[in-house]
């Protein structure tokens, strides 16, 4: 199930090429901060359509309209973002300022268990985090519901914590290792350039710069909408193997 998953969303986030390149767009504003809320509100969309949709479904990408909508949703994700971590920095400031009021082994025993604590907590409000907000959206957007913590957990339990775990460990490899394999293989494209021109007596610093900028392209309009699309398509249907 978690296999057809990603090969779900793998080809549900490449279905239209123009709604990447308008998010990566968007992105290269995103210092403003008001655009950033945008890309986190098409985000939510996505996973809306997920919660609402199946595996291998005909769903196709979400439009990009209704900006004062999508924005107000962008608001609550990261509201809802805020609000869970909260948990796990708390704890952490709580452990530093009790480890720093103490010296030797015993300030150093204390900062492992409360990085080790904080750890475990982090993942487990990482998952209610996505959990909460796939639950919101299958409830028409109540944002109340992404804090209902026992119908959350509920979910959670019902797909399992180990496969919840797992899929969201391996959406974090695919997403490494797509990023690594295409600016790799771009890398060695304008390296072999590079060099051919070197050999023929041509500075290859121009080639080197190019490269870079396509590069840097690439990845802002094309691979960094395609892989934030695939992870809010991967975390919503993980959702419905509860329903």
């Amino acid at each position: 199930m978690i296999l057809d998953i990603y090969k779900d969303a793998l080809e549900y986030s490449a279905k239209d090429w123009k709604i990447l390149v308008i998010l990566g767009v968007v992105c290269l504003f995103s210092f403003l901060l008001l655009p950033a809320f945008l890309i986190t509100g098409y985000n939510y969309r996505v996973i809306n359509n997920a919660v609402h949709g199946v595996i291998n479904g005909r769903d196709p990408l979400p439009e990009f309209n209704d900006l004062i909508e999508m924005f107000i949703d962008g608001v609550k994700v990261v509201i809802v973002q805020i609000a869970y971590l909260l948990v796990p920095f708390i704890v952490f400031v709580i452990f530093a300022v009790i480890a720093g009021n103490l010296s030797g082994a015993a300030s150093s025993a204390l900062m492992l268990i409360g990085a080790l604590i904080t750890f475990v907590i982090f993942i487990v409000a990482e998952l209610m985090i996505q959990m909460g907000i796939c639950h919101m959206a299958y409830n028409d957007g109540a944002f109340s519901k992404a804090f209902a913590f026992s119908e959350i957990k509920d979910a959670i339990d019902e797909i399992g914590w180990f496969e919840c775990i797992v899929t969201y460990v391996g959406l974090i490899i695919i997403t490494l290792v797509i990023s690594f394999v295409v600016t790799a293989i771009i890398g060695l494209i304008f390296t072999a350039f590079g060099i051919s021109g070197a050999v023929l007596g041509a500075d290859p610093s121009g080639i080197f710069v190019l490269g870079a900028l396509i590069n840097s392209a690439i990845t802002l309009f094309i691979v960094g909408p395609y892989l934030s699309i695939f992870n809010s398509r991967s975390i919503g249907l993980l959702y419905t193997m509860q329903i």
